[in-house]
């Protein structure tokens, strides 16, 4: 039903714009408007923030579904369940209703702020410092790759209280946009999923208040672990995605495209290569289901799951695109066909919400106890 629904929706409105969408660095307003009027934005989350209170499948299925047609436009939603997961998790009834439910609802953009030019995956290096002026915090600091940068309606700031307590000293804040001395970079030239916007996040002198606070004072690193641990499914299920459009792709064109007076479907080693395809993308998408419903039964597995789901749904992703621009051969290089664009599209996978090396640490942690 849930994957019927955004299946045709997503055929009908994204995959057209798909291209044009790479081409103009934009995507349309009218795709968050249909996002959000068909509540996309808020698939899992609780009814009584104005959400579906769907499954976490269902909100896999969604991704995926958009992302099989256009990659850039899966990122609202792989973006907005970024700033929504840490408000659910640590967030005051207040917090919650304040910013899951225009978020949920599609109101307003939101956007998390992690990534500095000295700290990405080693969080006890963040620099960004929030500084205690009695009820107020003053945040000072720079962030770079921020999806969403300029465009979000609420930032979820990763700062430090103390550098020195390292990951015990990360601390989270909500900041509107339009709060004084919050201003943003040139946006990014990126790539792949070119249409989502990129840019540099630069707080000076940012003064919240303590209710602004996300969770206790040096929290912020559970927070942020818990955090990721549901939201790299959906990475893992908008790759997914991506490796389906790309495997379709090249199957119609070698259904297609003749050589030697034979369609090249009809060679072996084109149907090796398509069988892989497709056995590769079956595996990954079993493995990204069985990720939805460890998060939606409380599972503490989920956290070598979810490393397990965005490492090999990633990089299959990444294999599957490459296998489909080589089967498009001279014509999967030119940009007036897909593949070129889903194997750019694909690549971010593997780095954003912990790159592939840091999911193997995490991974290799669990099996290991330590």
């Amino acid at each position: 039903m849930v994957r019927s629904f955004v299946r045709t929706l997503s055929e009908d409105h994204f995959l057209p714009m798909a291209q044009e969408v790479d081409r103009t660095e934009e995507i349309p307003k009218s795709h968050i408007r249909l996002l959000a009027e068909h509540g996309l934005f808020g698939v899992s989350v609780p009814e009584i923030y104005g959400g579906s209170a769907s499954s976490a499948l269902s909100h896999l299925i969604t991704i995926e579904e958009v992302a099989r047609c256009c990659a850039a436009t899966s990122v609202l939603l792989t973006t907005q369940a970024l700033a929504i997961a840490p408000l659910l998790i640590a967030g005051t009834e207040a917090q919650k209703m304040k910013y899951v439910t225009p978020l949920a609802k599609g109101d307003f953009l939101g956007a998390f702020g992690i990534t500095e030019s000295g700290a990405g995956s080693d969080t006890a290096s963040m620099s960004t410092r929030a500084t205690r002026d009695g009820d107020y915090y003053i945040l000072n600091g720079r962030k770079i790759f921020i999806t969403n940068g300029g465009e979000a309606g609420v930032y979820i700031f990763v700062t430090t209280v103390d550098k020195t307590r390292k990951n015990k000293g990360i601390t989270l804040f909500i900041v509107d946009d339009g709060t004084w001395g919050l201003s943003f970079g040139r946006k990014e030239d990126k790539m792949g999923i070119r249409g989502s916007v990129t840019r540099e996040v630069i707080l000076e002198d940012v003064r919240v208040h303590k209710s602004q606070m996300l969770g206790e004072e040096g929290g912020g690193f559970k927070i942020l672990m818990k955090s990721l641990n549901h939201t790299r499914p959906g990475v893992a299920a908008q790759a997914l995605g991506i490796a389906q459009g790309a495997f379709e792709a090249a199957a119609k064109y070698a259904q297609g495209r003749v050589q030697f007076n034979r369609e090249i479907s009809s060679f072996q080693g084109i149907q090796f290569m398509l069988a892989d395809m497709a056995t590769q993308i079956e595996a990954a998408r079993q493995l990204v289901y069985h990720t939805a419903e460890l998060l939606d039964t409380g599972s503490r597995e989920i956290i070598q799951y979810a490393s397990m789901a965005k490492l090999f749904a990633s990089d299959t992703a990444m294999k599957v695109t490459t296998d489909a621009v080589q089967i498009f051969g001279g014509n999967g290089y030119m940009r007036d066909y897909p593949v070129e664009r889903m194997m750019r599209d694909a690549k971010i996978t593997q780095i954003y919400e912990g790159t592939n090396q840091i999911q193997r640490l995490i991974i290799a942690k669990e099996i290991l106890g330590r």
